[in-house]
């Protein structure tokens, strides 16, 4: 059975989260809505808060999965990373945005981390 577009992006997401906490990432928040912006993971490490956007797709038939975040939706969730921020006040020395690339061919994924693509 195929998976849905939005089954597929929560996989992703779930694989995601679990992949940052193997590698030492706290998670604040997941799924954040701001106004029409979502964020899809929230972040901490080192006292630096990570605003991460996962994008997931099957196969590179349509280019990588970052291709897609568009200088329109880093602005967007510029946007509502500065709403997260308000909205929860937490201390920190820094932030940073960074992309979760993700790939899921049924069987197996394969994860890119793209830091601070601002």
């Amino acid at each position: 059975m195929r998976l849905t577009n939005q089954a597929l992006g929560a996989l992703g997401e779930d694989f995601s989260a679990n992949w940052l906490i193997g590698n030492g990432y706290q998670i604040l928040d997941r799924n954040w809505r701001g106004g029409r912006v979502e964020l899809d993971i929230v972040g901490k490490k080192s006292n630096l808060i990570i605003f991460f956007e996962v994008k997931t797709r099957r196969n590179l038939n349509c280019g990588y999965p970052a291709e897609s975040v568009t200088l329109a939706k880093l602005e967007n969730i510029k946007s509502a990373a500065l709403n997260w921020l308000q909205h929860n006040k937490v201390n920190c020395a820094g932030i940073r945005i960074d992309i979760l690339s993700v790939r899921y061919d049924g069987n197996s994924f394969a994860l890119n981390h793209i830091q601070g693509i601002q």
